[in-house]
């Protein structure tokens, strides 16, 4: 309390402190739960609930994640000074995180370079390459909850703008505990003798993105409607959208400019059910003929299209719907190039591999997240479930929000010149492939031995079958399987050919199931992905019981 700048924080914990002084058990609790831990640095950085305590976001865990970043950087650098790029999103404090950083990084010798104001994260991660900088640092909880932030970390040089992967978040840990261990944050040098970036960094990104799919002929007079979700995305993306040549979209004006409350909606995630609501109704009363949100610091894409068995006559695409789309965009553009692949996450759709086989083109599986796709041999388009993409690996080496948006432009203009429409084109490329589905089930817990339990019990005992499909062949990822990615993660393949794929989340107290089915039909493939939704909810509670 006594190192701490900020002086909400210092009065909430003074708070706390004083109610656990007098017995109250809440308190003693929350105590506990502040500094029983500290929250943890890994390879998705650092994120985590607001407040004060070595187990939350707040100013003292940021400036020491930053000085422990800045020593890490130095002794890679050995003996020439690092340049680091700070971006930072619409989020509570996510600025004064961002300045605090900048200068930590000044006061320690390093080159830094804030960004001009609140920006995507994909504009972070493009100037980090852009720049040519050693690193970048994004102050943003993307799509989390209303009082979260994170610190997500990127390395230039041979890492061509990645978000890190072990062992370099170790590393980083171990300078960041230092730091801690060492004393106050007050003991550090700060400088405010950092840059900030002109506009040219923000005009480059927007140049860069508009040039993935410029606007055809048949682009002219789409009625389309737009949500930024409450986050930094409009702003950009506007500017995107006039220099490619589309026309701007009907938008959701209540959840257009950042909003740190997220006051429409109760988790800013296009997944979640009624995210997307307000988006709806809008696009019911202007006669859209398709909807595009990002999440709110704009690194992811959802869509949706008209679908009167839906309720409310709209169907937001699954991410693998999305995926499979653009995937099969660049798998065309692609063809006949040598070393060319297509990636995806293990547990995002096996439709990837068919496109990729189809055109010719190399295929990869990682693990899950983009810090692993985006280092795919010869990647010109990566994707995972979670809607995120990577149309532009040339240019950005993480999931774009934004130009992803624009490819999905292109592909929706591509199909009304072909006077089809979004939901044509995916009927028509599983009549090229065959149709997958896919869905998912989760766990959600409070005490996460459950789910520890639960992976261990069905490691002790496979099982053998989901409802009527049998399992053909079950596989530890742990053990390691040949041609797969190691990691704490069971795939089980049925004889039908659907696969069901089990792992801890990497970000929620959630186990995730993940199942895809593929058929001669759309509705056979969604049928089976059903029935195993079904048969793998009753599994769960067998083996979480």
């Amino acid at each position: 309390m006594r190192q701490d700048p900020d002086a909400e924080t210092r009065d909430e914990l003074a708070g706390v402190i004083t109610r656990a002084g007098g017995g109250d058990a809440a308190a003693i609790a929350d105590l506990d739960d502040r500094f029983g831990t500290r929250l943890a640095f890994g390879t998705a950085g650092l994120r985590g609930e607001l407040g004060a305590g070595t187990n939350r976001m707040n100013r003292v865990l940021v400036t020491q994640a930053a000085a422990g970043f800045a020593a890490f950087l130095t002794e890679r650098a050995a003996g020439t000074r690092a340049t680091v790029v700070i971006g930072y999103d619409g989020r509570r404090n996510s600025r004064r995180f961002a300045q605090d950083s900048a200068e930590i990084f000044a006061g320690a010798g390093l080159r830094a370079i804030l960004l001009p104001r609140l920006l995507p994260t994909p504009v972070l991660a493009f100037a980090v390459r852009h720049l040519s900088a050693d690193a970048g640092v994004m102050v943003t909880a993307s799509h989390n909850p209303p009082n979260d932030n994170g610190y997500k970390v990127y390395l230039g040089g041979a890492d061509n703008g990645s978000q890190i992967v072990a062992p370099v978040d170790e590393e980083i840990a171990g300078h960041i505990q230092r730091v801690a261990e060492a004393g106050p944050i007050t003991d550090l040098a700060r400088s405010t003798d950092y840059e900030t970036a002109g506009e040219d960094v923000v005009n480059a990104y927007i140049a860069a993105t508009a040039a993935v799919a410029p606007a055809p002929e048949a682009a002219r007079g789409t009625r389309w409607v737009y949500t930024a979700m409450h986050g930094v995305g409009w702003e950009t993306f506007a500017r995107i959208l006039d220099a490619a040549g589309y026309p701007r979209p009907r938008t959701v004006d209540a959840q257009l400019q950042p909003d740190a409350t997220f006051r429409t909606v109760s988790f800013p995630n296009p997944e979640e059910p009624g995210a997307m609501d307000l988006s709806f109704a809008r696009a019911r009363g202007t006669g859209a003929e398709f909807i595009i949100a990002n999440d709110p610091d704009a690194d992811r894409l959802a869509v949706a299209v008209p679908d009167a068995a839906a309720d409310g006559g709209w169907r937001r695409l699954t991410g693998n719907e999305v995926g499979l789309l653009l995937g099969w965009r660049a798998a065309r553009a692609a063809q006949g190039t040598p070393g060319a692949s297509l990636a995806c996450s293990l547990v995002s759709s096996p439709g990837l591999g068919a496109i990729a086989e189809a055109y010719g083109l190399d295929f990869h599986e990682t693990l899950t997240g983009f810090k692993w796709i985006s280092r795919a041999p010869g990647m010109v388009f990566g994707f995972e479930e979670a809607l995120g993409y990577l149309v532009n690996p040339e240019t950005v080496r993480d999931k774009d929000g934004l130009s992803a948006a624009v490819a999905l432009l292109g592909l929706a203009a591509e199909a009304k010149e072909r006077e089809t429409t979004i939901a044509g084109l995916l009927d028509e490329l599983g009549a090229q492939i065959g149709h997958f589905a896919s869905g998912q089930v989760s766990l959600r817990v409070d005490d996460l031995s459950v789910i520890s339990n639960t992976m261990a019990s069905l490691r002790a005992q496979a099982p053998t079958a989901f409802g009527e499909r049998t399992v053909a062949a079950a596989e530890d990822l742990a053990a390691g399987v040949a041609g797969a990615p190691a990691g704490d993660v069971l795939r089980y393949r049925l004889t039908d050919g659907s696969r069901v794929i089990v792992r801890p989340s990497g970000t929620e107290p959630k186990l995730k199931v993940y199942i895809d089915a593929r058929a001669d039909s759309a509705e056979q493939a969604a049928v089976a992905v059903t029935e195993l939704e079904d048969a793998v909810r009753t599994l769960l509670a067998e083996r979480s019981a």
